[in-house]
């Protein structure tokens, strides 16, 4: 049996002619399944509690939608290690999808679905913030630029005009350019376990990855793998405003590792204390206004249904 939730405005509403799709190779395929559209925000978390908690050994639970879709579905999972979690992509960006190299048509991922037996397992990251509110996250998590934007993005009627010019990367790279020079810096201290605190003067984003890019295919930590156990920390400091975006072309061609303010490092676990309210971002979606946040990586929490492969490849 196969759990789908489905998101069919996905994509300005073609989510619901790729379900359509995959429903009639589950029909030629004579596979059972139970198919539950999200209505609402937050939808595909309550629906993903629920099946997550039927009393069954083993629950296959496969997300027709886009980054936002997974990433609620995650955040819903009651119990990992008795659920396979499945993708057809149906998103503008589809980080989550390009960073496990699932690519092709939408008949040929359910295929490989349906084919699947033995499951490659993932990390997944996890945040928290104020009094021990927690939040999961698949692609990425961040403070600063990338989180700023992204709650722009959200509510953009931009967005919504490019998606249908099927220009919706676009939508990122305007409002990254449009922030980088409104918004403020601010100074930051990272710890990690058993190193002392590491300072970071006029950061203009931290961003903690567990795939390689964030933000439609943006490589922030092209050295990123989400089988590592490990989280990628790419941030920009010090770097005068100006300075920065002519260094952004550089950033899109994952050729912004030796410039000098620019920084990688990764870590299973950290905090980060800064000297200001930051927004802060999980998936692409707004979580909170927060001064300190910690990060752990879960590794190998999500079992995946999709044949994974190397996305930096």
């Amino acid at each position: 049996m196969l759990y789908f939730i489905v998101n069919a405005t996905s994509r300005s509403g073609k989510g619901l002619s790729i379900w359509k799709r995959v429903k009639a190779i589950l029909k030629d395929s004579n596979i059972k399944y139970k198919a539950y559209e999200t209505k609402y925000e937050k939808h595909a978390t309550e629906l993903a509690r629920k099946i997550s908690s039927r009393d069954e050994k083993k629950i296959d639970i496969v997300v027709l939608g886009g980054d936002g879709t997974i990433n609620e579905v995650i955040n819903g999972i009651v119990d990992f290690e008795k659920v396979r979690f499945g993708v057809v992509p149906t998103g503008s960006g589809n980080d989550f999808a390009r960073g496990l190299g699932i690519k092709g048509k939408p008949e040929e991922i359910i295929k490989d679905i349906i084919s699947e037996e033995n499951g490659t397992r993932i990390d997944i990251g996890r945040v928290t913030w104020d009094d021990n509110q927690t939040r999961l996250f698949a692609i990425s998590s961040g403070v600063g630029l990338d989180a700023i934007v992204t709650k722009k993005t959200n509510t953009s009627k931009l967005k919504k005009v490019l998606n249908k010019l099927k220009l919706g990367k676009l939508t990122y790279v305007i409002l990254t350019v449009q922030t980088l020079f409104s918004m403020d810096t601010f100074d930051a201290e990272v710890c990690c376990e058993g190193n002392e605190g590491i300072s970071y003067k006029k950061v203009i984003f931290m961003a903690c990855m567990n795939f390689r890019a964030e933000g439609g295919g943006v490589p922030m930590a092209p050295g990123a793998l989400p089988t590592d156990g490990k989280l990628s920390v790419a941030s920009a400091a010090g770097i005068p405003k100006w300075k920065t975006f002519f260094c952004l072309p550089l950033l899109v061609a994952a050729k912004h590792e030796n410039i000098n303010g620019f920084d990688i490092f990764e870590s299973a676990k950290f905090i980060i204390k800064t000297d200001k309210s930051v927004t802060l971002h999980t998936d692409g979606e707004y979580i909170a206004d927060v001064k300190t946040v910690g990060y752990e990586c879960l590794k190998g929490r999500l079992n995946m249904l999709n044949e994974v492969k190397n996305g930096n490849e």
